[in-house]
């Protein structure tokens, strides 16, 4: 085709078509009572693997020449591997958890187990070392050789825990923010490669599994319900999706600097669940980038047989998209994101966008009601960089709302100025969508105007 124009200027400004109106969304506010029952089975799973070294021999053996490294060394190993299953668990991205935790829930904890599951794991090496040098009476580096040489599968739990510090030093943030972020993610996925080495050391040589062939079979089957999760959610449902719908790029159109919309165009897209806001991992079927995913946020929703990607080049692959062939095939995996109408807790909203955040308020405005009244205040550091502006403007006229464009550097318009601007605030819902620093400001600035947390949702881009 030789142009398009995606801006669904009839279904903002009067009904929507029957196929738009057969689209669901399969996000929902995240539920409370659900996330308190998954804490409580979280909890009591950490306490039966706490306890296993207390009844499998490891406790009564504390007061033994290194008996006490062995006790502690046993305890972290279990900790860490339990968190390590935990965090496979949340990687899954199962819809079921996403309901519970909301998708920023899932991420925020798989973040904060990462350090403790790696930490653990690194403790629970260097404690059975120490424990099994005490109990030999020799220095700890001859006992790290004597353990390589004749226990079984321990080099190739030496190499897992290598690839773990490696995964954990490369995650630290001063460290990934200049990583390009295809070398991170492929370096992520070594992760999955090193629980996998390390799992046959863990059921062949821990007390709590060699002791207890019950506690082995339930081990595993936790660990293989994991991976079916994983491969389900990860790779079984993308595959599916992506033959469904059977999306190709159409069209590339230049927005700004560095800015481009890529329109693709499939089968039955009325029936993809996607909400406003919502991002899908997005894998561009050429012989350079078929390798990698990357999230991209809807800039918008799918008007049957065309929907639409906004992406800012600050990268190799994003910078590649303003030149992809049109008829590239492109798989999904996806939707994902709490950054949507459902997460709303107040009848009115204001929606805050810095940069290429706008595309995330972009398509969330169309499902607003016509008569909601939004405000949405579209933040820039120059002109050129308000992309999408007109049709946002368009959508919240339409909704009978405000459009604030704020341009300048943060000196020139400082966060509080979005304060002043709204006297309302304190009484709606603020949706926030940018850069990690844009996003952290903002939703500093709401809660200083008497937002409470629970009525402040974010989209950050970032890696």
């Amino acid at each position: 085709m030789d142009s398009l124009t995606f801006y669904p200027r009839e279904s903002t400004s009067g009904p929507r078509s029957r196929e738009l109106e057969t689209r669901t969304s399969s996000a929902r506010r995240p539920n409370a009572a659900s996330f308190y029952a998954v804490l409580v089975v979280a909890g009591i799973g950490l306490g039966l693997v706490l306890g296993l070294p207390l009844v499998d021999g490891t406790w009564s053996e504390v007061h033994l020449q290194g008996g006490l490294a062995m006790f502690l060394g046993s305890t972290s190993g279990l900790a860490g591997t339990y968190a390590a299953l935990l965090m496979v668990v949340m990687a899954s991205r199962a819809p079921a958890l996403e309901r519970t935790l909301g998708q920023d829930g899932v991420l925020l904890w798989h973040r904060r187990l990462a350090p403790w599951t790696i930490g653990l794991i690194a403790a629970h090496a260097v404690l059975l070392t120490v424990a099994y040098a005490q109990s030999a009476k020799q220095g700890v580096w001859a006992e790290v050789g004597v353990l390589l040489r004749t226990f079984p599968n321990m080099v190739t739990a030496t190499v897992a825990l290598g690839i773990m510090v490696l995964i954990g030093l490369a995650s630290i943030r001063a460290v990934r923010t200049r990583m390009p972020r295809e070398r991170w993610w492929l370096l992520h996925l070594l992760m999955y490669a090193a629980l996998i080495l390390a799992f046959a050391h863990e059921v062949v040589l821990g007390p709590s599994f060699v002791r207890h062939p019950v506690v082995r079979i339930a081990w595993t089957v936790a660990w293989l319900l994991a991976a079916a999760l994983m491969l389900t959610y990860r790779v079984g449902v993308p595959v599916y999706r992506t033959r469904r719908h059977r999306l190709r790029v159409v069209d590339v159109v230049a927005e700004g600097r560095d800015v481009v919309s890529v329109i693709l165009e499939g089968r039955e897209l009325d029936r993809l669940a996607i909400a406003g806001g919502q991002f899908c991992e997005w894998r561009f079927l050429t012989p350079r980038m078929w390798w990698q995913a990357h999230p991209f946020t809807v800039s918008g929703l799918p008007q049957p047989p065309y929907l639409r990607l906004t992406v800012k080049g600050v990268g190799d692959f994003t910078r590649e998209l303003a030149n992809i062939p049109v008829g590239t095939r492109v798989a999904l995996e996806g939707p994902y994101g709490a950054f949507t109408v459902h997460a709303q807790r107040r009848r009115n909203a204001v929606l805050i966008a810095g940069g290429v955040g706008v595309t995330a308020v972009r398509s969330l405005l169309e499902d607003l009601p016509l008569k909601s009244r939004p405000i949405v205040v579209l933040r820039a550091a120059s002109e050129d960089e308000l992309f999408l502006a007109d049709e946002v403007e368009e959508l919240v006229r339409h909704r009978k709302g405000v459009t604030h464009r704020l341009v300048g550097n943060r000196d020139e318009v400082p966060m509080a100025s979005i304060a002043r601007l709204i006297p309302d605030l304190a009484k709606r819902d603020v949706f926030i969508s940018g850069s990690s620093h844009f996003v952290r400001a903002g939703a500093a600035m709401a809660r200083e105007a008497g937002v409470p947390a629970h009525a402040v949702h974010q989209e950050v881009y970032a890696l």
